[in-house]
């Protein structure tokens, strides 16, 4: 049966069930991350989304530079981590829960996004419902405390590795919302359980070609082998419609890896945060 409203599958796990904790959490994080100095207009973020533990403190980077600003729509993209036949999803919830009350799924520009990638690619988006997908539904509370005023939400999940849907996506996306005040927002770690030291090579030279503005470098790095990230379909999804959009400048904010909250540097995961500006 699906409900309106998808039910947290993550909360108390992944990052705080209680709301005043979780806010504070939240907020503790956007405050130890450096000011954002950009005088640029923010397109997109990109950021990680592993449990707040993890990756919460890289997250507050990207977080800091829309601190404050209102969007009437935020477009999440972020990878499928489990198996489904489709390869490109969306939620068939109304709206997403979280500690901090409900996220409305913004039912007319996804079916606005629905139709213009049809007509224009013939790809369909595939609704599921009752996931248990973190990457997407973290980003989430950032938002709600991050943010000023409420927001509606665009959800895109990317299981596709092929280059032209995910530009086709890209390209749909920003048709979508464009002349729109919205922010895009893309959901990857970075390299996977190697050591410190081969973490910190894989990552840079994937956040060299984010930085790059390179959403073929990232789709092919990830293929080569030369750098990884889980969402590298999601950040490349989000660099072709911020550049759709006009944007023309990706900024690195920071990176980590999740030795430095635990302390192991024998097998770590990545994580990165950057902005996507236009000016």
């Amino acid at each position: 049966m699906v409900t309106p409203v998808r039910p947290s599958p993550i909360a108390g796990t992944w990052y705080s069930g209680d709301p005043e904790v979780l806010r504070k959490e939240i907020n503790l994080f956007l405050a130890e991350a450096s000011p954002c100095t950009l005088t640029e207009e923010v397109v997109g973020v990109i950021v990680p989304h592993a449990g707040y533990r993890y990756s919460g403190a890289t997250a507050g980077y990207g977080y800091r530079c829309v601190m404050g600003k209102s969007y009437d729509i935020c477009a999440v993209v972020s990878p499928l981590h489990m198996f489904h036949p489709a390869e490109l999803l969306t939620s068939a919830h109304t709206a997403y829960n979280t500690p901090l009350g409900k996220v409305p799924i913004d039912a007319q520009e996804l079916q606005f996004l629905k139709d213009t990638l049809f007509s224009s690619s013939g790809l369909t988006l595939t609704e599921i419902s009752n996931d248990n997908e973190h990457s997407l539904e973290i980003q989430l509370p950032f938002l709600q405390v991050a943010l000023k005023g409420e927001f509606k939400l665009i959800p895109l999940m990317i299981r596709t590795e092929a280059e032209k849907a995910i530009f086709q996506v890209g390209e749909a996306l920003a048709h979508v919302l464009k002349g729109k005040n919205a922010l895009l927002v893309a959901s990857t770690d970075l390299s996977h359980f190697y050591n410190e030291h081969e973490a910190r090579i894989l990552d840079h030279e994937m956040l060299a070609q984010i930085e790059a503005f390179s959403p073929e470098g990232v789709l092919r790095t990830e293929k080569a082998g030369t750098g990884f990230a889980c969402g590298a379909g999601a950040v490349a999804t989000v660099l072709t419609a911020a550049k759709a959009l006009g944007a023309n400048h990706v900024h690195l904010l920071h990176h980590s890896t999740s030795a430095d909250s635990t302390h192991d540097t024998s097998s770590v995961v990545g994580y990165g945060a950057a902005v996507i500006t236009r000016g």
